[in-house]
């Protein structure tokens, strides 16, 4: 009975992309918006999904536009959790940090483009860049918010038994940050694609954002719709991986505990 439900709920889950693909299609033939040009079906676009991949060009912007958003969102969440460890776990980094990052935080990624054009140059550091920016501050906030709104009482509990400052912060504190810290990881996986693109588009001729802008000037609408629909499939895994990361890792400290 339970697998039943299970299964019922996945169709259900599943019916409404159905429903969507099946309307797209039929828009598409029968041209009752913009005609076949400016709208192909659904049918036409996974053809020129497998002509792209087939023929190596998707491949390649999407390895590049990959290798970005990796090296990117690993590097500012690294450096975003270790600032945010630092400004949760001490005082005066928090109030000698605190300020800078507020006032730096609301400023869009994207809003960095230009003096980083200006500062990096039209390389492959600079979309890289742009990451990390977008990824640093949320993961800076993120963490030192779930390392202040630590329960005090297993801080007290764990220097009452003898454990050092050190072994406090990394056994007690940043795992019971671990979900604080994966709502700006999480958040951000996302909005790192999101970024890149953008960046793409306007800097960089390699990429899924490149080969969205050289479609653009071709009225290739198909080759448009192959990348919007990678760029969201590549949003939702990252934001997936993430939740399952959190979703074992919290689980497995609590098991532990």
């Amino acid at each position: 009975m339970r697998r039943r439900t299970e299964r019922l709920q996945s169709a259900l889950g599943i019916l409404p992309i159905v429903v969507f693909v099946a309307l797209w299609e039929a828009v598409g033939r029968l041209g009752l918006f913009a005609g076949q040009l400016l709208f192909p079906p659904f049918s036409a676009v996974m053809a020129e999904f497998y002509h792209l991949t087939a023929n190596g060009v998707l491949g390649e912007n999407f390895l590049s536009s990959l290798t970005r958003v990796l090296i990117g969102l690993f590097s500012g969440s690294v450096a975003g959790i270790a600032v945010g460890v630092v400004m949760g776990w001490k005082d005066v980094a928090n109030k000698a940090l605190g300020p800078i990052i507020s006032l730096l935080f609301p400023i869009p990624a994207l809003g960095w483009l230009p003096l980083l054009m200006l500062w990096i140059g039209i390389n492959e550091m600079l979309p890289i860049t742009i990451i990390f920016i977008c990824s640093f501050f949320p993961v800076v906030y993120n963490t030192a918010t779930g390392i202040r709104n630590v329960d005090r009482r297993f801080i007290q509990a764990a220097e009452t038994l003898g454990a050092s400052n050190i072994r406090i912060l990394f056994r007690v504190i940043i795992p019971l940050a671990l979900p604080n810290i994966f709502t700006g990881l999480r958040l951000e996986a996302g909005m790192s694609w999101r970024v890149l693109i953008a960046a793409e588009m306007v800097a960089i001729p390699t990429g899924i954002g490149a080969l969205l802008m050289k479609a653009e000037s071709l009225v290739r609408v198909d080759i448009i719709l192959v990348c919007l629909i990678v760029l969201s499939i590549m949003c939702l895994l990252f934001e997936k991986g993430f939740a399952l990361a959190e979703r074992r890792m919290v689980g497995k400290w609590s098991n532990h505990a």
